[in-house]
């Protein structure tokens, strides 16, 4: 796993070529409470891709998986995270590259998408459906979930999800309350 630092954080990224030493760029941005792991690796979407020819390129979104953590919630607005993987595409060397992103990975490719469109090849949402034009609902019970200390008193469905969810893949549920308040 190799490190970024963009906008005081400390980006966690892994960046795969396929076996012929080089492809076309896929970029791929995760969901919420998730990883660049729980998403894109253990799925088998590197090997996919990398089988494929292609380039493949994910990193963990600020609060989440092995970047820096902020409880800060003007961190963590939808134009920051497009600011970090597109800083990730310039590191890189990276001019265009596909973009594939899955629930609020998907969200923050649609920013990038709108304030870099030349960095995009191509777009590809994932987990994500109405809820990009309309909302996605009241957050609170969410948040609620996720900072209670004892998750037994956790009575709200989606809630109880998330903090499960969350408690699964080991995240810091404090920095996620923060993301999820923008």
């Amino acid at each position: 796993m190799q490190f970024l630092s963009h906008d005081g954080f400390e980006l966690a990224y892994l960046d795969r070529q396929p076996a012929s030493g080089q492809g076309d760029p896929v970029l791929m941005i995760h969901g919420f409470a998730s990883s660049h792991y729980v998403n894109w690796v253990s799925p088998g979407w590197f090997k996919t891709l990398n089988d494929a020819g292609y380039r493949a390129i994910a990193f963990d979104n600020r609060g989440h998986g092995s970047s820096s953590k902020s409880y800060d919630e003007a961190d963590y607005t939808p134009a920051k995270m497009a600011s970090d993987a597109a800083a990730l595409l310039d590191h890189l060397g990276i001019e265009r590259a596909h973009i594939m992103g899955y629930s609020m990975g998907a969200r923050v490719s649609a920013f990038l998408a709108l304030s870099d469109p030349q960095k995009v090849a191509t777009l590809v949402f994932g987990g994500l459906g109405i809820g990009m034009v309309d909302g996605v609902g009241d957050w609170d019970p969410i948040a609620a979930a996720l900072l209670a200390e004892d998750p037994s008193q956790n009575t709200h469905p989606r809630g109880r999800s998330f903090r499960a969810f969350a408690d699964q893949t080991r995240s810091d549920r404090r920095a996620l309350a923060a993301c999820i308040a923008t």
